[in-house]
């Protein structure tokens, strides 16, 4: 089966992990039965200071055919993050209904967490991010800038349709793993309005999924027993600001977000997802061939996974797994000494083994 990938590389190290993804796929794409279609966009900050938008018109419709989107990174120096990230990644998401977004916490076999004392087996859940609403909206407004009186006022939205969506997804994830455990972030005890509304259809969804334990967690000691208790989660679920929030310091605390992979899924085939790295741009290391790949290649293991090529996932996800394993070729920031490329092809070799 050919399945069409569109590729935005975007910015700094986006241009060097992106290539590391598709040599994957370009390895795997050697056994019968499975290839790949490849589109190259060059959306980006570039992009944007040639053009003054960050992809033309028509971007998003060159996006609709393919089957998935590829995404590297996006930001540069000079180009503000909320002009880069509304003209980019938030227009996709929401074009596409891009509502979950999806985000493993894991310690990989080798690597160490920053917690003392903890392993793989404390380190293992997912946390699913609502995407397209939420604290994230467009809705409010700035008044009298430059006086005394100044003032910013942002609407968070939470809809019956978006919690109902993005809940049914985490509850049936919950139910497929072996714990079936399902952690919400809320903040109800201070946020008068829109949490307590979040709660509610919480306890509307629970009893759909009677077979799956629900623990409600205000989010200040959710975040703080992510790093005491990381062991107690399976599945957190939280909206679009509490779920950013906490998937970056899950993977904080399982060898930094320069491993740490995410997807943002619509669960319609007719439309394509987008997987993305966590880690960002990161300008100042572009270039210098040190930029982790890990999530990148781990992205690519949820793209197939979504793609239902989980057979290919699985052989991607192992041999990364036996690298980082190995402890013999690791990035600099994992306390190794291995380039990009150099982590890259021994993936590759242990892929072809």
């Amino acid at each position: 089966m050919t399945h069409r990938i569109a590729l935005i590389p975007g910015d700094g190290i986006g241009q060097e992990v992106t290539p590391a993804g598709v040599r994957c796929l370009e390895a795997l794409a050697r056994r019968p039965g499975l290839s790949f279609e490849f589109s190259d966009l060059p959306y980006s900050c570039e992009y944007y200071a040639q053009h003054g938008v960050m992809m033309p018109d028509d971007g998003i419709e060159r996006l609709r055919g393919h089957d998935a989107i590829l995404l590297g990174a996006v930001g540069y120096p000079g180009v503000p993050d909320h002009v880069s990230l509304w003209g980019l990644l938030i227009p996709i998401r929401r074009e596409f209904q891009q509502y979950v977004n999806l985000r493993p916490v894991r310690l990989l076999r080798g690597l160490t967490s920053t917690l003392r004392d903890r392993g793989a087996e404390d380190i293992n859940y997912l946390v699913v991010r609502e995407n397209n609403e939420g604290e994230y909206s467009e809705i409010g407004g700035r008044l009298y800038d430059g006086m005394p009186e100044a003032l910013a006022v942002q609407a968070t939205v939470i809809t019956r349709k978006g919690s109902e969506r993005i809940l049914d997804y985490a509850f049936q994830t919950a139910q497929s793993r072996a714990r079936k455990k399902l952690a919400y972030a809320t903040k109800s005890n201070g946020i008068k309005h829109s949490m307590p509304f979040w709660d509610e259809q919480v306890a509307a969804m629970a009893p759909r999924y009677p077979d799956v334990s629900v623990e409600q967690y205000h989010i200040d000691i959710l975040a703080a027993n992510f790093v005491t208790h990381p062991d107690w989660f399976d599945v957190v679920v939280g909206t679009n600001l509490f779920g950013d929030i906490l998937s970056d310091l899950g993977p904080a605390t399982a060898g930094g977000i320069g491993v740490a992979p995410s997807a943002n899924i619509n669960p319609d085939p007719n439309v394509p997802s987008m997987f993305e790295p966590v880690h960002g741009s990161a300008p100042d290391i572009a270039g210098q061939d040190v930029a982790n790949p890990i999530a990148m290649i781990w992205t690519v293991v949820m793209m197939l996974e979504d793609l239902g090529e989980a057979s290919a996932a699985n052989d991607l996800m192992g041999a990364l797994e036996a690298v980082t394993g190995e402890g013999k070729v690791l990035t600099r920031d994992l306390g190794g000494s291995a380039g990009t490329l150099e982590f890259t092809d021994r993936v590759l070799a242990e892929l072809k083994g």
